[in-house]
């Protein structure tokens, strides 16, 4: 290929690279594997190039995803340590309406039934994860990204009617999330922020009756540390051992340095960064987020330490 090829087919390709990003983000959950299965593609791309430019964006498809997928069946066949979560990705001051989820005249729904904030929040990616890697890929491009039938069968080299069985069984798997589906309006925003806010207020000030009092009798809190950083190995479930487990880690760790209420991945989160202490394996930044049930109470509460999975966050500037 020569220097004039390359070059056209640089420039199309890259005209791909935001659907292409978020298609690796959403199948893997993690920002920097987006990064990296991206960049893969493109060199894929340049070294043995579809045949014509108009069938480009299937091909990228096809090989984002083959991507993709391998990188998924070796996170779980290697494993990880602790409960896994998504990095966290800013979204800005966006919502989705409450309208998100066309219905059709007697009950059901369009196809591209999750809207692009929705399927970025924690609650779906970390739903995918009950998903094989041939269902997540079939799933996103249908109800996600709004691909017909036979898009995604051109795009995967499937036919037309496996596609069908796949997407089926991938949507009666995605079947709890469904039922407790929760889309980022403003008002699950604001609801969202105060919960969370007045949840670490009474850390801070130790009122621990208070702290309990916002949460949910079943919460259940997740921390990743991917086996790098101090992180609970298990799920710590009920309010109670909730507060307790984060007093003490606030004990531990002192005040933040600085802190921030952002929107991550549709909801607000809180972003920290510590000072180097005594213990080197304590995490210097971290992201605190929640999920809050009808009644503004927090059901679930996740803690992402992870280094790179954090690396690509703005750091927060103390005042």
């Amino acid at each position: 290929m020569d220097s004039q090829a390359r070059g056209a087919l640089g420039q199309a390709a890259r005209e791909h690279e935001r659907f292409l990003w978020g298609l690796c983000y959403r199948m893997t959950g993690v920002a920097a594997d987006a990064d990296d299965l991206v960049q893969e593609v493109y060199a894929r791309a340049l070294a043995a190039p579809p045949e014509r430019l108009d069938t480009l964006r299937p091909w990228l498809t096809r090989v984002a995803v083959n991507l993709a997928r391998d990188h998924l069946r070796r996170r779980r066949r290697e494993g990880y340590i602790g409960p896994w979560l998504p990095s966290p990705v800013e979204t800005g001051d966006e919502e989705v309406p409450p309208s998100a989820e066309a219905s059709l005249p007697g009950g059901g729904s369009t196809e591209g039934r999750y809207e692009l904030l929705e399927s970025v929040s924690f609650a779906f990616l970390l739903a995918l994860e009950a998903l094989s890697p041939k269902q997540r890929a079939v799933l996103l491009l249908r109800d996600v990204f709004d691909y017909s039938v036979l898009e995604v069968a051109e795009a995967l080299r499937m036919s037309e009617a496996n596609v069908k069985v796949v997407h089926h069984r991938a949507r009666a798997a995605m079947a709890s999330y469904d039922q407790a589906r929760c889309i980022p309006t403003r008002d699950v925003q604001a609801r969202t922020r105060a919960a969370l806010e007045a949840f670490l207020g009474a850390l801070v000030t130790g009122d621990v009756a208070a702290a309990e009092a916002l949460l949910a009798s079943d919460v259940r809190a997740l921390t990743d540390g991917g086996g790098k950083v101090r992180a609970a190995q298990v799920p710590i479930v009920g309010a109670q051992r909730v507060v307790l487990f984060l007093r003490r880690l606030m004990e531990m760790r002192g005040p933040p340095k600085a802190w921030e209420v952002r929107m991550l991945n549709g909801l607000p989160a809180v972003v920290s960064v510590y000072a180097p202490g005594a213990d080197p394996l304590l995490a210097l930044r971290t992201v605190i987020r929640v999920d809050v049930d009808a009644n503004g109470r927090i059901h679930a509460l996740h803690s992402v330490l992870e280094d790179r999975k954090l690396a690509g966050l703005r750091v927060p500037v103390s005042d």
